[in-house]
C-alpha cells in the first residue's frame, strides 16, 4: 500500500511539473506569436505547450546515477536536464515579463526565445531520456 501511495505522489508531483511547462510554453508562445506573425496560430502555442509538457516532465525528475568511480564524475543526463530547465525557465521569465511590462524589442529577442526555448526543452527531453535508458 505505501509503496502504491508513494508512485501516485511521485506520477501527480511529475504531472503538476509538466503543467508548469505547459504554462511556460504557453507564455513564451504567446510572446513569440505576437511578435512573428507566422507564428500566430493556435498550432504553434499548442506545439510549445506540448513542448513544455514533455520537456518538464521527464527532464526536471531524473533518476541519479550514484556516486562511484564506476560512473565517473560527471553524471551528463543530470547536468543537460539542469541547464535545459534553467534555459527553458529563463526564457520563459523574460516573455512573461515582455508581456506584462508591454515592452517592444526587437524582433531578434524574439527568434532568441524561441530558440532559447526549444533548446532548453529539447535538453530536458534528452536528458531525462538518456536517464531512464541507462542500466542501473
Amino acid at each position: 500500500m505505501r509503496f502504491r501511495v508513494r508512485k501516485a505522489a511521485h506520477v501527480i508531483e511529475r504531472v503538476g511539473l509538466a503543467m508548469a511547462g505547459a504554462a511556460c510554453g504557453l507564455f513564451v508562445g504567446a510572446y513569440v506569436g505576437s511578435a512573428i506573425p507566422a507564428l500566430t496560430t493556435e498550432g504553434f502555442l499548442l506545439l510549445m505547450m506540448v513542448l513544455g509538457f514533455v520537456g518538464f516532465y521527464l527532464g526536471i525528475d531524473t533518476p541519479q546515477l550514484p556516486f562511484d568511480e564506476a560512473h565517473g564524475d560527471i553524471d551528463a543526463a543530470e547536468l543537460l536536464s539542469s541547464a535545459g530547465t534553467l534555459c527553458a525557465t529563463l526564457t520563459a521569465l523574460a516573455s512573461v515579463a515582455i508581456i506584462v511590462l508591454r515592452l517592444e524589442p526587437h524582433i531578434a529577442w524574439s527568434w532568441f526565445a524561441l530558440f532559447g526555448w526549444i533548446a532548453g526543452v529539447a535538453m530536458q527531453i534528452v536528458a531525462g531520456a538518456k536517464a531512464r535508458m541507462r542500466k542501473p
